[in-house]
């Protein structure tokens, strides 16, 4: 794994326009002068390093899915902070194994050792575009010879086929928030639907703001008061059973199909890490967590268990303590063993490993200068060297 300069291409920033990643002026913080996509540098990877990444993600998303079972099977809701009403669908969606598409592991990564899980995006996992179309058009042009880790776009289409198979009839509703002033839901929403399509599925956008209940049918309807079968989200969870009508969503089930489906509230919470090294004391794979408490650590990050973008986080090392700012907390903390990212020219890489179904589908990187990773940091694309 190294990291290396590379030239921008002329027009870059049209290029990437072009192809889907419009948001890339309006997401990133003004007073920065690098930019959110910077081709100016890229990491590069063996085949032999890559094959082992890809090995440590197949291995964690197995064991993540173990640990729905154990959760559902020793009734460890409270943990996760999820309301008890809620509890029953969560069951019988896991129970029915309701198809489940895709999610985004970050990971610790150094060249050196196995890949370590910092946690697991499993219910609205961002980055999509970058790393499925930007990254590999960039590689297509500048490094035609090398090849990518990167089967996204493929495994997305195959995916939708599968989810097509047991979801009702009738087209696929795509949805974003209105308060997402960036443009990049509305982006990755665009592309999900475009593979859908790809797939056979037909597809209807709206926004969620605009989804109504119908009291006389007790279903969701789109503006032309079709009911909505199966809708593919970028709003989590645990945003919608807290809404004016979650308890409708909840209620709907099993009627609607959902990507991501419901049963996801347990891999998306980040109290899934302490669950797992409860589960799998020293793997190789995991840091050190622990509910409530830091227990025998003496180096920690406090991350809250429905946190964003890296905000509410606290650092805390026997020399000091380092915070982000945030709302998030209220719902509890989890204290995960702290590991600094490598330092690659001072910059400091995040793998976001993907999963599409069950199997490992493709790598995006994102890097900072600070010890967390957060919304000011940069995507960088990559390659494998032959």
């Amino acid at each position: 794994m190294r990291r290396e300069k590379s030239t921008p291409r002329p027009g870059w920033e049209h290029t990437i326009e072009t192809q889907g990643l419009a948001f890339h002026r309006t997401s990133h913080p003004e007073h920065l002068v690098r930019p959110y996509w910077d081709e100016s540098v890229h990491y590069t990877f063996t085949m032999d390093e890559v094959l082992s990444i890809e090995a440590d993600v197949e291995t964690l998303h197995q064991m993540c899915l173990e640990a729905v079972e154990h959760v559902i099977g020793t009734k460890r809701y409270q943990d996760f902070g999820i309301p008890g009403w809620v509890v029953p669908s969560i069951e019988a969606s896991w129970q029915r194994r309701d198809p489940h598409l895709f999610g985004r592991f970050d990971l610790r990564y150094d060249g050196t050792g196995p890949a370590k899980m910092l946690e697991y995006n499993a219910d609205t996992p961002t980055s999509l575009v970058e790393t499925s179309i930007i990254q590999w058009y960039w590689k297509e042009d500048v490094y035609p010879d090398d090849d990518q880790w990167n089967s996204l776009h493929e495994r997305l289409i195959e995916g939708w086929r599968k989810v097509a198979a047991r979801a009702p009839s009738g087209p696929v509703h795509f949805t974003w928030t209105n308060e997402d002033e960036s443009g990049e839901e509305v982006m990755t929403i665009a592309y999900l639907q475009e593979t859908a399509q790809q797939a056979g599925l037909d597809g209807i956008s709206i926004a969620v703001e605009d989804i109504g209940w119908h009291y006389g049918r007790k279903r969701f309807v789109d503006l032309d008061e079709r009911e909505i079968n199966t809708v593919c989200k970028l709003y989590p969870w645990e945003w919608a059973v807290d809404d004016l009508f979650g308890k409708n969503v909840v209620d709907a089930l099993p009627t609607m199909t959902w990507v991501e489906p419901i049963w996801k509230m347990l891999l998306s919470n980040k109290a899934l890490l302490a669950v797992l090294w409860e589960m799998y004391p020293n793997h190789p794979n995991l840091l050190p967590a622990y509910l409530r408490t830091p227990g025998p650590l003496l180096n920690y990050i406090q991350k809250p268990l429905l946190g964003r973008e890296g905000a509410s986080m606290q650092i805390v090392t026997p020399s000091g303590t380092q915070a982000t700012h945030g709302q998030y907390g209220a719902e509890g903390f989890v204290y995960q063993e702290f590991w600094p990212l490598p330092e690659f020219d001072d910059q400091r890489p995040v793998l976001g490993a993907w999963v599409v179904e069950d199997e490992a589908a493709g790598l995006g990187i994102r890097e900072t200068t600070g010890l967390i990773t957060d919304d000011t940091s940069s995507y960088v694309p990559h390659r494998i060297i032959k």
